[in-house]
């Protein structure tokens, strides 16, 4: 009997030996750019096979194959090539795997007549000057190149080649140059690639100045071309600049390693004017330096103290002077002095703004008095001058035998005055406590026993009871407090200011908030609507501040602190979010006073792109913290005083703690025109509805300030996006900064850009543009926000215009309602058409500063009426 191994494995080999190619690709020769076909059969099984065809050992994925069916076990397959070129030399051959075995055909070669065909072209080199290398080029054809020739430079080498591999061997070179070599054979020539050798590398590109410090900031740079060789370092010239005429002293230089192509220059002055420029260097040398980029550098505090602290008595007073600090040791703007008073175990500190000297009142002689002197700038307070001590005068010695007693009789009288008055608060408090009857007094049959009652507290229900303000009395979630708990500010340390914007929610004011150390730093101050009661609406206010207290980027606003106002006869007090002080304001404002204000101002386009770069960081932050803004405009982005932009106002927005999208749980007032298509169906917010809002707000910077979708009303704006329609491109927008603004409102929420692509983007584009000139000073403008606009239409009302078809005239008013404001109302533009007062109105107000008399300030603000 045979075994069963033996009938498996006789079985196998049978199945194998019927598996054959019937026919095989053949050799040919095809002109340039003819077709060619090559075939082969493949027989002994009755399915359909898996037949693939190989070029010189690579399976070729993307060729024009056919298979068809010659009889019940024998297969046909077919590849066509269509207009050949020299890439396509090489030999074919078929691969079937069929019943668990793998065959292949015989090969066939293909030769493609014409030009020849480099397999190997000169390589670009990085070399040392005067040492010898060698340059290598192949090619192959039908027929085979016959001759090999060499440019250097762009000019022919003497001799000829006749090898294929051609290599030129090259004593040195002393500078930079080039190479190529040409292939000749019956059918012409075929030249290579130009090849690079070492080259210097070029200067370097966009250098700028960022995260600003007193004595140290950040540059950062992009390279163009290294010169074909590997940059090894960069080396920073920084000087001071000295004088209008932009005379300059020795630099200060910097070398170091490069990548990372940033680096942070230290050891600088504060408060600094300065000049910086860069150049990099490859293994062939250095390349020319940039242009002169300026910077400052940030204020300081004072870096000496006050010298020469002397006295002059004045009967009750006593005058302090001191000798005032040299400019380069303010380390910025003197703001004034403080002086340390100390006398009898008490300390008090006097502020002098514009003089140097002090007069401390009232002054006591036979006192030990100790003086020091300190100046402070907006950045904080220096050192403290040498404690000046004023000696204790001794009294005049009395008389041995003259004693008076009237102190003793004075010291008597007041004891018994003290003792009755003792008296009767006891007595009055007493005869209060027992009104009810004696507590716990002798009881009778059938009678209740009576208990004394003991007011714990007593509350004055007519007058005003002002109580501190604490979490604890606003009722909000435990969570909430612990989060907060560490940057609660006491309401004494807060001095408000005007009024900066007003609001929905409430308003923002300016405010003075004193440190520690003494010194005061300009903040804003965000307050909720004093008549808001619910402890709901305080607790959403103190969540957008708990979100922000994490945020740490310099594109991001970032919260200060928390405070509370206390409220009399309020039962809760009032909450306030302590923000940096933005000096231009929002974004939207400045946008809208660059074109319609009283000088506008052309603003480049790469100011413009600038701030979306800034946008597109903040936002690319809050992404990688899943924060979803859901309210981003220019008018939630701020303005800080190196006109960088912060992302701002996180009133709506929500973390995403578990999957990708937030779903709006009831209706409220949303910003129509920024939402996204799909938020708008189904308030559904992500932060692909983010990219659609960023794509809204770099419509509005392009703009510079115009209101998305003129003539469209909120109610009509799904509809309008559903059919399609989208932001027209602005004037002056280049084409791809309008494609990446409509990749932006794709109705795919996932296939728009993430931040992160349209950040790059966008600094791509804003290489491509030569530095924008500098500019002066920005003046600090504000936007009134709806609640003032109404107003201003109510008391307008429709006379302020002439009939309709007729032009506005300008109208000057003062309204009651707003004291110390004159409103004067213009056209927009003059293309106005209509003249109701429900249509954009150019505003000009005036407003006297109550805590600056005889001061004015001027701004402008756009109103929707």
């Amino acid at each position: 009997m045979i075994p069963t191994t033996c009938l498996i494995a006789s079985l196998v080999l049978h199945v194998s030996w019927g598996l054959k190619f019937m026919s095989s690709p053949t050799n040919q020769t095809v002109a340039l750019g003819r077709s060619a076909q090559m075939k082969c059969v493949l027989k002994g099984v009755s399915v359909s096979p898996q037949i693939h065809w190989l070029k010189d050992g690579k399976q070729l994925q993307e060729a024009d194959v056919s298979h068809m069916v010659l009889d019940e076990d024998e297969w046909l397959s077919s590849i066509r090539l269509s207009s050949v070129h020299q890439a396509d030399t090489g030999s074919y051959w078929c691969r079937s795997n069929a019943n668990g075995f793998q065959i292949n055909s015989k090969k066939g070669f293909l030769s493609v007549e014409g030009l020849p065909h480099f397999t190997q072209e000169p390589e670009d080199l990085a070399v040392f000057k005067n040492t010898t290398f060698n340059m290598t080029c192949a090619a192959v054809g039908s027929p085979k190149p016959t001759t090999f020739f060499w440019k250097m430079g762009g000019a022919f080498v003497s001799g000829k080649w006749t090898e294929s591999p051609s290599v030129l061997r090259v004593q040195g070179i002393n500078q930079p140059t080039t190479f190529s070599c040409e292939a000749h054979n019956s059918k012409g020539v075929a030249a290579s690639r130009i090849a690079n050798v070492k080259v210097l590398p070029d200067p370097p590109r966009a250098l700028s100045v960022t995260n600003m410090t007193p004595h140290e900031v950040s540059i950062t740079w992009t390279v163009q071309t290294e010169g074909f060789s590997k940059l090894r370092s960069c080396t920073a010239q920084v000087v001071p600049s000295s004088g209008p005429d932009g005379s300059v002293t020795v630099p200060l230089e910097q070398t170091f390693e490069v990548p990372p192509y940033e680096h942070m220059l230290e050891g600088l002055k504060p408060f600094t004017h300065y000049i910086a420029r860069l150049r990099c260097t490859n293994q062939v040398g250095d390349s020319h330096f940039t242009n002169w980029t300026h910077f400052s550098t940030l204020e300081a505090a004072p870096g000496a103290a006050p010298k020469n602290v002397t006295f002059l008595r004045n009967k009750s007073s006593l005058v302090v002077g001191w000798q005032g600090l040299r400019p380069q040791d303010v380390n910025g703007v003197l703001l004034g002095y403080r002086v340390d008073w100390s006398k009898n175990r008490s300390s008090k500190e006097i502020t002098v703004h514009a003089d140097t000297r002090a007069v401390l009142q009232p002054f006591d002689p036979f006192t030990r008095h100790l003086i020091r002197v300190q100046a402070f700038t907006v950045a904080g307070a220096g050192p403290w001058s040498q404690t000046l001590v004023l000696a204790a005068q001794p009294e005049p010695r009395k008389g041995k035998h003259r004693r008076s007693w009237a102190p003793l009789v004075i010291g008597i009288l007041c004891a018994a005055l003290t003792l009755v008055a003792v008296l009767l608060v006891v007595y009055h408090t007493r005869k209060k406590e027992l009104q009810f009857g004696k507590a716990f007094g002798p009881t009778t049959p059938g009678r209740t026993v009576l208990v004394q009652y003991r007011a714990v507290r007593t509350y004055n229900r007519q007058g005003t009871e002002r109580l501190e303000a604490t979490f604890d009395t606003l009722g909000i979630s435990e969570s909430l407090k612990q989060k907060l708990q560490d940057i609660f500010i006491p309401e004494q340390q807060l001095i408000l200011g005007r009024t900066l914007g007003r609001g929905e929610f409430g308003s923002v004011k300016e405010a003075q908030l004193k440190m520690e150390d003494g010194s005061s730093q300009k903040v804003a101050v965000k307050i909720v609507k004093t008549d808001v009661n619910s402890s709901g609406d305080i607790e959403e206010l103190l969540r957008e501040a708990a979100c922000m207290k994490d945020f740490d980027h310099p594109n991001v606003i970032k919260v200060i602190g928390v405070s509370l106002q206390s409220r009399a006869n309020r039962r809760l007090p009032v909450p306030m979010v302590l923000l940096p002080f933005m000096k231009h304001g929002d974004l939207h404002s400045f946008l809208v006073m660059s074109r319609l204000g009283e000088q506008p101002t052309e603003m480049p386009v790469q100011t413009l792109l600038k701030f979306m770069i800034d946008i597109a960081r903040g936002m690319e932050y809050l992404s990688q913290k899943n924060f979803i803004h859901r309210d981003l405009a220019t008018r939630n982005c701020m303005l800080n005083e190196d006109m960088g932009v912060c992302v701002a106002d996180f009133g709506l927005s929500r973390k995403l703690y578990s999957g990708d999208y937030y779903r709006q749980g009831s209706a409220g007032k949303l910003p129509v025109k920024w939402i996204a298509l799909e938020s708008l169906a189904d308030n559904v917010y992500t932060l692909h509805s983010d990219v659609w809002s960023f794509g809204v707000t770099m419509w509005e910077i392009s703009t510079r300030g115009q209101t998305p979708y003129p003539g469209i009303e909120n109610a009509e704006i799904y509809d309008y996006l559903l059919q399609g329609h989208r932001l027209k491109q602005p004037p002056h927008c280049t084409p791809m900064l309008y494609q990446l603004m409509s990749e932006c409102w794709h109705t795919e929420p996932k296939l728009r850009p993430s931040f992160q692509s349209l950040r790059q983007s966008l600094e791509e584009l804003l290489a491509g543009f030569s530095p924008a000139p500098e500019t002066g000073e920005h003046l600090y403008m504000n936007l009134r926000e709806e609640e003032e606009a109404s107003g201003l239409k109510q008391a307008c009302g429709m006379g302020c215009w002439e009939a309709e078809g007729q032009r506005p005239q300008r109208t000057e008013m003062r309204l009651e309602a707003s004291s110390g404001y004159r409103y004067v109302m213009v056209p927009l533009d003059a293309a106005t058409e209509h003249t109701e007062c429900n249509r954009f109105t150019s505003v000009r107000h005036e407003v006297t500063d109550p805590l600056i008399e005889g001061e004015v300030e001027e701004e402008r603000v756009i109103i929707n009426l």
